[in-house]
């Protein structure tokens, strides 16, 4: 049953997502205060359970002699297949190098080259080695240092093991609704700014490197507020997807001589990228090695077709040494060790390029709302990420985010938050969801919503089947209004939780769909057989999805260019 009225909580800033992008939003937050707004940091797991930390490979900036802004600017918007806007660009190169050093102040463990520098590695598509990283723990050690610092002030409030479910947006944003999951009560939060940083969707795919709570939730929340999604037809995959989990082999292991084999034991880069081989952008990479399995030139096992990443040139040692947590993965996960035999692998999605619309100060088109991080989408990865760009920009985005929230809250009043969405959303939840008693099942619907992204609107797309992938999304949709949820208890009801996601899943993956066949060119990550080519002409623009009752409404616009002009790609 609804109660009469949900308790509010309030304060001046709310972050929802406590990874890289939350945390390093709520310190410059505070910072930026002097310890003054109330900040509040909601998370759906505990803060050292975010995605962020499985981060392997590295984090991007300009440090050394050498390297130069405008070079890795220029690999930036090459890599991005000129869908990146330069200004966003540009902006992002010149704050990086600040940001690895002030992580280093505040005792992040990167590894040290010879002269005591923080050392730096090569990686795909970068021209230079600037890669900055800690063993093949990058993002761990980065959330450590993140979430000490932030635990450190006592102005910062954390929501652990809460769940948003709603953004309440009348012109201003007013609100969110979120459920604690040890009670499975429902609250309201109102503050003067709020920021999403809530990770990405690789969970939409059967075969992906992300965990299990990255349902894409904060985009879809955004969404159905009115807030528009851009850009969401670019999903990367990443070439080392372990075989049979998914679990992410980083890109560290070819920056450490790693090659990838075809069955017969040729190194088929040569024919795809022949002078950055397996250090080509991760789209080439991973649509080479699709054509090689699609060809028959894949390794045959138990769990389907793979490629073979040898690193048998390590002895154990020296694995164990330089990439540890590879090591580890491939022995328990795959029962391969690593020094003695080739890592199986496949590609896997990884990343959505795409997400909340925002502008390069993180302000989304609604006042009062900002987002930083995988969720958001400032035209910085265009269609296709560089690896080390996506730890970077969350740090990068998320301090500007913290900083332009708190100085919104500083000088803006608490707006009034109205009791009838509050009121709606409890209903739709305990009332609708919770109290549904139809005959379909959660995982079923799920199972069907990942296999048909997998197999329809994966590496390699056509018109066809991804009318057919729109046709079944929409089914699902459908179906979903006659679940049925067994466990009608509140307290860590994670079938509730489940269905909550499954919703915002089927939101997420119908706006990559619609955005995609619409999109009639082939473009960084966004491969269509059936338009193969990059349409500068008419397709140098991004996509902007809005929710309508019907699916999305597709906009464009343009793509801003400061420097570069698209020519071809080629590595």
């Amino acid at each position: 049953m609804v109660v009469e009225a949900l308790e509010v909580l309030t304060h001046d800033v709310v972050i929802v997502g406590a990874g890289l992008a939350g945390l390093r939003a709520a310190v410059e937050a505070s910072e930026v205060s002097n310890g003054k707004l109330d900040i509040a940091v909601i998370s759906k797991v505990h803060p050292m359970r975010s995605h962020s930390v499985c981060a392997q490979g590295g984090t991007a900036a300009v440090l050394r002699e050498g390297d130069s802004y405008d070079l890795h600017a220029w690999d930036t918007v090459k890599g991005a297949d000129f869908l990146a806007d330069q200004d966003v660009v540009e902006l992002f190169v010149r704050r990086a190098p600040r940001e690895i050093i002030k992580l280093e102040r505040w005792g992040c463990p990167w590894t040290r080259a010879e002269d005591g520098r923080i050392a730096q590695k090569p990686f795909g598509g970068h021209s230079y080695p600037r890669a900055c990283y800690a063993a093949d723990m990058s993002g761990l050690m980065e959330m450590r240092t993140l979430y000490g610092r932030a635990t450190a002030y006592d102005n910062i409030t954390f929501y652990d093991e809460w769940m948003v479910t709603k953004l309440i947006v009348d012109g201003v944003a007013r609100g969110l609704t979120a459920i604690e999951l040890r009670s499975g009560e429902m609250y309201a939060f109102r503050a003067k700014a709020f920021v999403f940083a809530t990770g990405g969707i690789g969970r939409v795919y059967a075969f992906t490197t992300f965990s299990h709570t990255a349902t894409g939730d904060g985009m879809a929340i955004a969404y159905r507020a009115g807030l528009p999604l851009a850009d969401m037809e670019f999903v990367q995959f990443h070439p080392t997807g372990l075989v049979p989990q998914g679990i992410l082999i980083s890109e560290a292991a070819r920056s450490a001589g790693g090659r990838l084999l075809n069955a017969k034991g040729e190194r088929f880069m040569k024919h795809y990228a022949p002078e950055r081989m397996e250090l080509a952008p991760r789209d080439i990479v991973a649509r080479a090695e699709q054509r090689e399995m699609n060809e028959g030139r894949g390794f045959v096992g138990p769990y389907g077709p793979y490629i073979a990443l040898d690193l048998t040139f390590m002895d154990e040692d020296e694995f164990k040494e330089k990439l540890p947590q590879i090591f580890e993965l491939a022995v328990k996960f795959a029962g391969v060790n690593p020094a003695e035999e080739p890592i199986p692998v496949r590609p896997a999605a990884h990343y959505a390029m795409g997400g909340i619309r925002a502008n390069i100060n993180t302000e989304t088109r609604v006042k009062g709302v900002f987002a930083a991080g995988e969720c958001a989408c400032y035209g910085l990865h265009g269609a296709n990420r560089l690896g080390t760009n996506s730890t970077i920009d969350c740090l990068v985005f998320g301090a500007i985010a913290g900083e332009h929230a708190a100085k919104l809250a500083m000088k803006n009043s608490l707006p009034e938050l109205p009791r009838e969405p509050l009121k709606e959303e409890e209903k739709r939840i305990f009332d609708g969801i919770l109290g549904s008693s139809g005959d379909e099942r959660v995982p079923a619907l799920r199972e069907e919503l990942r296999n048909t992204m997998q197999e329809k609107v994966f590496i390699f797309r056509h018109g066809d089947q991804l009318k057919e992938a729109l046709k079944t999304v929409r089914s699902l949709k459908e179906r979903y209004k006659s679940i049925s949820i067994e466990d009608k208890g509140r307290v860590f009801n994670l079938a509730l939780i489940h269905a909550l996601e499954l919703d915002f899943m089927l939101d997420v993956a119908e706006v990559i769909i619609v955005s995609a066949l619409a999109r009639k060119e082939s473009r960084g990550a966004h491969y269509r057989l059936d338009c193969p080519k990059r349409d500068d002409k008419n397709w140098l623009k991004h996509t902007l999805a809005f929710w309508t009752p019907e699916g999305p409404r597709l906009e464009y616009e343009p793509v801003r260019i400061t420097k570069w002009k698209p020519t071809a790609r080629r590595y």
